[in-house]
């Protein structure tokens, strides 16, 4: 969240008005964030937050709440879009859609408070999107494949000072790399595309919220869960083994990964770490605030993991290496294939026994 468009009391009033909000108390910008601007309505009836997309088109803003509005009916515990008088989700506000939202009960935990507790209900809470999402039709379009970062990694390089030749020449060589090995043909389907810490809330020691679905969008599941592992695994200038364990066991216990999965798990952590740092670079190295608008996040953070991950320095990769080469459980997925094999068997006798009736 942060403060980038600023609205006057007059435009604050009417959009709690017509949202049947109640009468505006009084209204304050959220500065903590990078993306969207927020603010924090509290009214008569209660609180609430404006967002107002920065970025996205109408369509895309328009993609966005479709998504939470399928999740919502699904049991997801994502923020609820609150629909006007008339029945619309957004209005326009000078070519930016404005959306409002009931605020989710729990807190965040910054990445050090996170305990392998935690990180195994964040798993399991990605899992459960990730099947949701097979069941979800319509295509995101996914802002940051690897086609959009080399477009904008393109500009991003030619603009740096010159004394980043180092920063430049690791990127230059990620690139290559990626072109060489990038897989497509892997498990697909919507993914969250940012689940960090303070995307999280937690209440009694129990994740009941998922925030931030700007990223969202049509992509590989493995991807999604490399995003998770470089946000919540990595503290101190190294992975730790033991929360990318209890990641993986919550995930795995809602949704088991695949061979093809595993052997690209690797791969998909450094360009995870590779998109981060060109984005970083792009939205707060070459644009930055200087006044306190909003928190600006370091591209250094994620080309620090990109040098663990590409092995350039140490930092933990030899025992996820070793989880990942060895983590393919092969029970789980016979019994996985078994069970479809029998559904698909009990599927076919239903419809012979329906035939035969008919007949």
């Amino acid at each position: 969240m942060a403060v980038y468009t600023i609205l006057d009391r007059g435009t604050l009033v009417g959009v709690a008005a017509c949202h049947g909000l109640g009468k505006l108390a009084k209204a304050a910008g959220v500065p903590a964030g990078s993306v969207n601007t927020h603010y924090l309505l509290e009214t008569s009836k209660g609180k609430f937050f404006l967002k107002i997309d920065e970025v996205k088109s109408a369509p895309e803003a328009q993609h966005e709440l479709d998504l939470l509005l399928f999740l919502r009916s699904q049991g997801f515990p994502c923020p609820r879009p609150l629909a006007d008088r008339q029945g619309h989700y957004f209005h326009d506000y000078g070519g930016k859609a404005v959306s409002v939202y009931p605020p989710l009960p729990g807190r965040t935990f910054s990445e050090a408070e996170l305990t392998p507790a935690h990180l195994e209900q964040a798993g399991q809470m990605l899992g459960s999107l990730h099947v949701l999402a097979q069941s979800y039709k319509r295509i995101i379009d996914n802002r940051f494949s690897f086609e959009r970062i080399v477009e904008l990694y393109d500009w991003v390089s030619a603009r740096v000072p010159g004394h980043f030749k180092q920063v430049i020449h690791t990127l230059d060589d990620e690139i290559e790399h990626q072109q060489q090995f990038q897989e497509d043909k892997l498990p697909k389907g919507i993914i969250h595309g940012d689940l960090f810490a303070d995307n999280l809330l937690f209440r009694g020691g129990k994740l009941v919220g998922v925030l931030d679905f700007e990223a969202a969008c049509s992509g590989k599941f493995i991807y999604d869960l490399a995003t998770a592992v470089n946000a919540l695994c990595y503290r101190e200038g190294g992975y730790i083994f033991e929360r990318f364990a209890a990641l993986l066991q919550g995930y795995q216990q809602v949704r088991t990964l695949s061979l093809p999965e595993w052997d690209a798990f690797p791969n998909e952590l450094r360009f995870s770490a590779l998109r981060f740092t060109v984005t970083r670079l792009k939205d707060f190295f070459l644009r930055p605030m200087d006044n306190g608008m909003r928190v600006n996040k370091d591209f250094r953070e994620f080309f620090a993991r990109l040098q663990v991950l590409r092995r350039e320095r140490p930092g933990g990769m030899d025992r996820l290496l070793l989880a990942m080469a060895t983590g393919y459980d092969y029970r789980k997925y016979q019994k996985i294939r078994v069970q479809e094999k029998h559904n698909g068997r009990h599927r076919r006798e239903e419809h012979a026994g329906k035939s035969k009736h008919l007949s």
